[in-house]
């Protein structure tokens, strides 16, 4: 990558600081210093300790747990660098906080997803950086530039090197049909859908049925996200009673949350391949989890975004 101009600063909140030294680390720029400090009313003080005057500015955090903090703490280091006269703030959000209440599908709920858009505005941010969002329709939510990046081409490079003449790509639900179209597509293997009820709202999902030709191949199954791992156990189990011979699962942003991990571990799943859109703690990690950096591609995105290039172009 050409060396860049001594205009451009990357932050990190403390959600993810690995991700975003990866990040720092392709760039070839050293990661910007910050001092965040929570006091014992769990009050959240944030100190930009470099000067940023005319700077443009990237603040690198994801939604992990606790959520709402790291909400917080990244609106306030966003209006920490507004004071601080930065020329421009870009906040990169790997995985979108709230991406899932997208919609207005109850009475009297919010969509949680506009008011993240909207408090990032207030704050400060004047554009946003991030990848694989649950639903295009976020990014209506914005009245300032949103550039989306995809996992689609680094998954997709994972399963590319193997003999794919036998496999067919598994989207768990209607739903995330459109979004494992073009994975099946780049790997120029077909599509087969699962028809999904989810029981309530809580993770329980029953798939009654698998739309597609399955039956002897080896299956991948492609969703935005893994959260408890519900909705993968309930596809696995059908294309089990499919007599598929192996399965593997690819997502964007791997939550494993809850049970997952042991769900998986316990599962006839052979791998399972995610990016690091989320940290995976060591002590959760297993032989089945292989996790792809999205660092090199967040990188030339914010050296396109910096110089004023395409980012689209980058798929």
């Amino acid at each position: 990558m050409a060396e860049l101009d001594e205009s451009l600063k990357v932050f990190s909140g403390s959600s993810h600081p690995r991700l975003a030294q990866a990040i720092c680390d392709c760039l070839g720029i050293p990661l910007g210093e910050v001092y965040i400090h929570r006091y014992a009313n769990d009050n959240i003080f944030v100190q930009i300790r470099e000067n940023v005057r005319e700077k443009d500015v990237f603040v690198v955090q994801t939604a992990v747990p606790p959520v709402n903090e790291m909400i917080m703490e990244l609106l306030i280091m966003i209006d920490a660098l507004r004071s601080a006269s930065a020329h421009r703030i870009t906040a990169v959000l790997p995985y979108y906080p709230y991406a899932r209440s997208d919609k207005k599908d109850m009475p009297r709920i919010s969509i949680a997803a506009r008011l993240i858009a909207d408090l990032l505005r207030a704050a400060g941010a004047q554009r946003v950086l991030t990848m694989t969002l649950h639903t295009a329709q976020i990014h209506g939510f914005f009245d300032m530039p949103l550039d989306h990046l995809l996992a689609t081409p680094l998954l997709c490079g994972y399963f590319a090197d193997r003999d794919l003449s036998d496999y067919v790509a598994v989207a768990p639900d209607a739903g995330s049909a459109r979004r494992a179209g073009p994975y099946a597509e780049t790997l120029g293997i077909p599509l087969a859908i699962g028809d999904k009820r989810r029981l309530g709202h809580s993770d329980r999902v029953e798939i009654v049925r698998i739309v597609g030709d399955v039956k002897g191949k080896k299956a991948i199954v492609f969703d935005d996200e893994i959260a408890t791992g519900a909705s993968l156990m309930e596809i696995v189990r059908m294309l089990e009673k499919e007599s598929v011979q192996e399965i593997y699962a690819a997502a964007a942003h791997g939550l494993l949350c809850g049970p997952a991990i042991e769900r998986i571990q316990n599962s006839s799943v052979r791998q399972v391949v995610v990016t690091d859109t989320l940290p995976l703690p060591a002590a959760r990690a297993t032989d089945k989890i292989k996790v792809v950096s999205v660092a090199p591609v967040f990188a030339e995105a914010i050296k396109r975004i910096h110089t004023g290039e395409s980012v689209s172009s980058l798929f």
